[in-house]
């Protein structure tokens, strides 16, 4: 059973909360479409969710639902397994740790991994 302050705690988390649909689209001249598309972050605790095709809009989404808001969070694509750039990222940080170091993105500089701002509804 679940005490006052845990379902407050929670209630909370879903009411700062949002929804953010990821899209991919292959990068111009690129025709072989990819065998696997997936989005992965500190909003689904660095496990992959996958974008599914979509042939109508030619492109590959997925809705990640309950990311928690007043925060920055930090994500990755990947496509064919690989991280790859996403060109509707908000910025570009350092990685911090572990998870993010091994879905990190070679840049000129340093390594980096994709920036999501914080949203509020």
């Amino acid at each position: 059973m679940s005490s006052p302050l845990t379902r407050r705690t929670a209630e909370s988390e879903r009411k700062h909360s949002y929804t953010r649909i990821f899209r991919y689209r292959l990068p111009d001249g690129q025709t072989e479409e990819p065998q696997s598309v997936e989005v992965v972050g500190s909003f689904s605790r660095w496990q992959p969710v996958v974008l599914h095709r979509d042939g109508k809009q030619d492109s590959w989404h997925a809705p990640v639902h309950h990311i928690p808001g007043n925060k920055t969070h930090h994500y990755m694509l990947l496509i064919n397994g690989k991280p790859a750039y996403d060109k509707l990222c908000d910025g570009l940080a350092t990685p911090h740790g572990f998870e993010e170091e091994q879905f990190q993105l070679a840049t000129e500089k340093v390594p980096r991994v994709l920036m999501l701002f914080a949203q509020t509804k």
